[in-house]
């Protein structure tokens, strides 16, 4: 329960710092620091990165790549998508297509250019692209714990 309050307190003030978390929870600083420690360790806590928006920075576009892949090119294709700074993420997935892939470009040319950048990897067999118009829900955590809170 401490450290569902811990990471519940971190995702809605991330900037507070441990002394802010302990006095907010009633715990001592060294627990607060500890609980962190534990959870970084055990993956729970994966990052302190800010969010960033990559429409902010200019890229207006976002797409989901799905590709299809030759056998067995896996991995080679996906260090070649790596390679790419405009692919965010990229999943492997069951069902119809092997690989899907996050991608912002400024405009629908460089889009293009980069979707066609990635049909030349080696191990791509083909795609499919589709545009995101708006984001819906944004990445978010704090519901999730807060339905595993109440689940026990």
């Amino acid at each position: 329960a401490l450290d569902r309050s811990l990471v519940r307190v971190l995702l809605e003030e991330p900037r507070a710092g441990s002394r802010e978390y302990a006095r907010i929870l009633g715990v001592a600083r060294g627990t607060v620091q500890s609980r962190l420690a534990r959870m970084e360790r055990g993956g729970v806590i994966t990052s302190y990165q800010p969010q960033i928006s990559t429409r902010a920075m200019g890229f207006d576009v976002d797409a989901f790549v799905q590709l299809h892949l030759a056998q067995g090119r896996l991995d080679q294709v996906t260090a070649g998508l790596a390679a790419i700074p405009e692919v965010l993420q990229a999943y492997s997935t069951t069902g119809e297509g092997d690989l899907l892939c996050h991608v912002v470009a400024r405009d629908n040319s460089q889009m293009e250019q980069i979707v066609q950048t990635i049909l030349t990897l080696p191990g791509v067999v083909r795609s499919r692209t589709e545009i995101a118009l708006k984001e819906r829900v944004p990445y978010r955590v704090l519901p999730l714990l807060q339905r595993a809170a109440t689940e026990g």
